[in-house]
């Protein structure tokens, strides 16, 4: 068969396909639309990266810089403190609040008593839904001179301040608050997985001799790896995109040194400072290196484990 013939093949395959499903089809076009629209259309934006874009004259009007906004973040003061603290937060999430999540899920899945375990769920849930606005002013109350964290470490020894002007704090301050509020939310997954697990499995186990324990590392655990290994892969994904919302509601300039990070660097100089071409410059880098980080771990994935996300 030619090349020409498979591609008349190809089309009327498509063609009937098209009339049997035409409903389908009509159905997609929102869909399709709202990624053309909302997702692809705005790419061309991307261009103001390479200029030094003023709102006077637009993409087509600015003057065209190449690379210098990228090398003016790579060679600024503040770019390795940025990355630092960027990766820092990330790998803290990715190496305590991400196991956290599947042990929570296996503890949930140990509870016998079904109406406890269904509280405990929910009071770990809830916390997922409170305003992020009103979690951070709940935090700065707590974390005040006066607060109630605040009282307690000085009880234990420590000196009396705001814990939110000392930079030393901010990385712990972070981290156990993503886990207070992620820790359930981030479990149902897991929890989903578990669900999956042949219950033939365990009573074999169990009739083995195998205890409690046991199950749990040697047939729950590799029941929900391709669960694990997938969602380990997003996250190694998204190492670079520490979300603002909430660093931006809590840090101030006394914590700069280790809270600012690059969505929120971008945020300050785009918005603040009116750096467009410098802001998409580092956004798209954070982009860029962010596919890259997808691939990679994916590639890893599927040669150590056999197990990947594509």
């Amino acid at each position: 068969m030619t090349v020409r013939e498979g591609t008349l093949v190809k089309k009327g395959r498509f063609a009937r396909d098209l009339s049997m499903n035409k409903w389908l089809y009509i159905l997609m076009i929102p869909v399709v639309l709202y990624f053309l629209i909302f997702h692809y259309a705005p790419m061309a934006g991307l261009a103001m990266a390479f200029e030094d874009y003023k709102m006077t004259k637009g993409i087509f009007g600015s003057t065209w810089v190449g690379l210098k906004n990228f090398t003016d973040f790579f060679s600024g003061p503040n770019f390795l403190t940025i990355l630092r603290n960027t990766l820092v937060i990330s790998l803290l999430g990715l190496f305590i609040g991400f196991p956290l999540n599947i042990g929570f899920a296996l503890l949930l899945n140990e509870l016998g008593i079904k109406w406890f375990k269904k509280g405990v769920q929910t009071i770990s849930y809830l916390p997922y839904f409170v305003s992020m606005v009103v979690m951070c002013g709940l935090i700065i109350e707590f974390c005040a001179s006066n607060g109630v964290i605040t009282n307690i470490l000085v009880a234990l020894g420590l000196k009396r301040q705001n814990l939110l002007t000392n930079p030393s704090y901010f990385w712990t301050i972070n981290l156990v608050s993503d886990i207070w509020r992620g820790l359930g939310y981030g479990s149902i997954v897991f929890v989903a997985a578990i669900t999956g697990v042949s219950a033939e499995l365990h009573e074999a186990a169990a009739l083995d001799g195998a205890g409690r324990f046991s199950r749990v590392w040697h047939v729950t655990i590799p029941g929900i790896m391709p669960t694990i290994i997938t969602m380990l892969v997003l996250q190694c994904g998204m190492l670079l995109n520490v979300g603002q919302d909430k660093i931006l509601l809590l840090y101030n300039a006394s914590i700069y040194d280790t809270a600012d990070v690059i969505s929120t660097h971008v945020q300050r100089m785009g918005l603040e400072k009116m750096q467009y071409g410098y802001a998409t410059a580092v956004g798209l880098f954070n982009s860029v290196v962010g596919t890259l980080l997808l691939f990679v771990s994916n590639w890893g994935s599927r040669k150590v484990t056999d197990t990947s996300l594509f």
